[in-house]
């Protein structure tokens, strides 16, 4: 008997995050940090002391030493001391100032920081990265999960360490930091905004979620995947729009697009193939849905995606 297909493995593997920049960053006294840039996916992880995560609703959270905040867009949120701030928000317009040891400072120079955190960039390798990062939540954050504080600490000591092949060391714990994050999302997404995290800590919905990953060729109805989650019909729908962000079928659509790409890529077979192992009946049917999602054919994506990777 086969094992059962884990979806967010799944989504991992195909999303291939990675941790390319990081860099040291302390506040002292009032500040805020707005992100502007809509195309970069950002993370903090909290080394010491304490800060705020303001949402673009009015609501904020109080994060902690160990803790861990993971925007895939940027978008819908700022940092802040805890105490507020009256000065103008600190933008990739306006950078915080570098200090002689290294660290980025928020807030007042002539003051001990209050605050310490690692901060940075991660990317997603897919070739087909903006929509799966659309299937999660806005911002994920992460509390009082005791792997996740074992990590940032490893991280801390790492960052601070002037050991041999430190960057090395730190990209690879930063990218396990990031998975881990996703994982732990998962299992505490409370209060999270929509998005596949969130519809996979629901017990219903995460049954039918392993369905379409375990068997995406299936010719799955709203009705068929309502069964496999014991759920009316109505209620399966409205339930998975809810958490997940998008409708049932527009998740099945995204996530056979994501897994056709990366089979052509692979060169996994014909068109007419694939087109089978994504639940489309011919490759004519598949090149049409496929040219709609994507903005060309498959071919011709297959050739473009080589000829812009490096030789």
């Amino acid at each position: 008997m086969l094992d059962a297909i884990d979806p967010l493995a799944e989504f991992v593997t195909l999303l291939r995050p990675a941790a390319r920049y990081s860099k040291a960053v302390s506040g002292a006294g009032p500040w805020r940090v707005r992100r502007t840039d809509p195309g970069q996916s950002f993370y903090s992880a909290v080394l010491e002391g304490a800060c705020r995560v303001l949402l673009d609703d009015g609501s904020e959270v109080v994060l902690q030493a160990g803790d861990f905040v993971l925007a895939p867009s940027m978008q819908g949120f700022a940092m802040a001391s805890l105490e507020a701030s009256d000065a103008p928000d600190i933008t990739d317009d306006n950078p915080p100032p570098q200090l002689a040891n290294g660290e980025f400072r928020l807030g007042r120079l002539d003051a001990e920081p209050q605050a310490r955190f690692l901060v940075g960039h991660c990317m997603f390798d897919s070739p087909d990265s903006a929509l799966l990062v659309s299937l999660l939540p806005q911002l994920v954050i992460v509390r009082g999960q005791e792997r996740l504080a074992t990590l940032v600490r490893l991280v801390s000591e790492e960052s601070r360490a002037q050991r041999p092949a430190r960057e090395v060391v730190l990209a690879r714990l930063l990218e396990v930091l990031l998975i881990e994050a996703l994982r732990s999302g998962s299992e505490s997404s409370a209060g999270a905004s929509p998005g596949l995290l969130r519809g996979l800590a629901d017990a219903r919905l995460a049954l039918a979620i392993r369905r379409m990953h375990e068997r995406p060729s299936e010719p799955w109805s709203v009705a068929q995947l309502a069964r496999e989650a014991a759920l009316s019909r109505s209620a399966f729908f409205e339930r998975f729009r809810r958490e997940v962000g998008v409708a049932p079928m527009e998740y099945l659509l995204a996530w056979r697009m994501a897994l056709a790409k990366g089979l052509l890529l692979q060169g996994a077979g014909g068109v007419a193939e694939i087109a089978q192992q994504v639940g489309y009946s011919s490759a004519s049917t598949f090149s049409v849905a496929f040219g709609r999602h994507v903005g060309m054919p498959p071919s011709r994506y297959v050739q473009e995606q080589r000829q812009a990777r490096p030789a």
